[in-house]
């Protein structure tokens, strides 16, 4: 981590948690042994816990607003403020100090405002397995190291985790070798160790969505990866399933899971997958997809906690025809079709 995040009272915060992480910190070092956690049951929140959501001014959306907005284009302005004006999650992808130094001001700014902010980690190494988001940590220790500098900003703050999209799936589906696959596993579960040990946060382990690992497949992954210990599972993250088809599978991999609760992304699932294609066409910006449900804590199912955007709807998949930018990037003409 860099320098100045531990001056003054980042110095002070560093001390305090010293001693949760001192435990954290031997349980992910355990996972490099023991892939196989023990069953403990996370309880459900009451109606009092649960936290108002995050609205970041500062977003993609945000700025493209104003934008257009200046460029005399209202009529679009009011399109991408559908957009703004919801809370949708924060990315973290890459080691940066500045990324940490990006964290510590949204999380200061959130819990100032009395409002819980929607985090993803997404940093893993050999992310997306060379696809379109390839990247992540170097190594298996510049990960450890990584979460656990996340886990001293986060503290004292509330936040929803949503922890590697993907990573799982592609562990589950051979995009990795054996020994590397249990190896991610084993980050994954130290991952969920570390950030659980943080009061105010409540960690998802990515779970895929419903047409890519059968649940029989999926389960015992999530439980290498420490799904048992996480508050529950992300379902549907960056993708277009329906929210009932991933009420669906969130309830067989609850079975399976120790009645694991979920949260499902319905960002962009307003108008359900796109009829399948060749190449990446049906998950990479595909067209005709419309912005769902938006993100609430009352989903009127006892195992869902939250419809969330949790792909920021606007940005891009990648780079995959057309005008399409890199993923990640803001693509002002998908955010519009999206909105309208």
């Amino acid at each position: 981590m860099a320098r100045h995040l531990y001056t003054g009272g980042r110095w002070r915060r560093w001390i305090a948690l010293t001693a949760v992480l001192t435990l954290a910190s031997a349980a992910l070092l355990l996972r490099a042994r023991d892939p196989a956690p023990a069953v403990l049951q996370v309880p459900a929140a009451t109606p009092a816990e649960r936290p108002v959501l995050y609205v970041d001014p500062l977003g993609a959306a945000a700025r493209e607003v104003r934008d257009l907005r200046r460029r005399g284009r209202p009529d679009e302005a009011e399109a991408v403020r559908r957009i703004a004006g919801q809370p949708v999650a924060t990315w973290l992808t890459d080691s940066r100090a500045a990324t940490l130094e990006s964290l510590d001001q949204l999380v200061t700014a959130a819990t100032e405002a009395e409002r819980v902010p929607v985090l993803v980690l997404y940093n893993i190494p050999q992310r997306d397995c060379s696809g379109q988001s390839a990247g992540g940590a170097r190594d298996a220790t510049t990960y450890r190291k990584w979460v656990f500098d996340l886990a001293l900003v986060l503290r004292g703050h509330r936040a929803l985790v949503i922890l590697e999209p993907d990573a799982v799936a592609h562990a589950a589906t051979g995009c990795l070798s054996r020994k590397r696959a249990a190896e991610r596993y084993r980050l994954l579960a130290g991952a969920v160790d570390a950030l659980r040990a943080l009061p105010g946060v409540r960690v998802y382990l990515d779970a895929g969505n419903p047409t890519w690992v059968p649940v029989a497949a999926m389960a015992p992954a999530l439980r290498r990866s420490g799904a048992l210990h996480a508050r529950g599972l992300a379902l549907n993250v960056a993708n277009f399933e329906t929210t009932k088809d991933n009420l669906r599978y969130g309830t067989e991999l609850s079975r399976l899971l120790g009645n694991a609760h979920f949260v499902i992304d319905t960002s962009r699932n307003g108008n359900g997958p796109a009829r399948p294609g060749a190449g990446d066409q049906h998950w990479c910006n595909p067209p005709g997809r419309r912005l769902g449900v938006p993100p609430t804590l009352r989903t009127g199912n006892p195992l869902a906690d939250a419809y969330l955007w949790i792909k920021r709807p606007g940005e891009s998949d990648g780079a995959c025809g057309g005008d399409a930018p890199p993923a990640g990037q803001w693509y002002p003409s998908y955010a519009l079709a999206l909105a309208r």
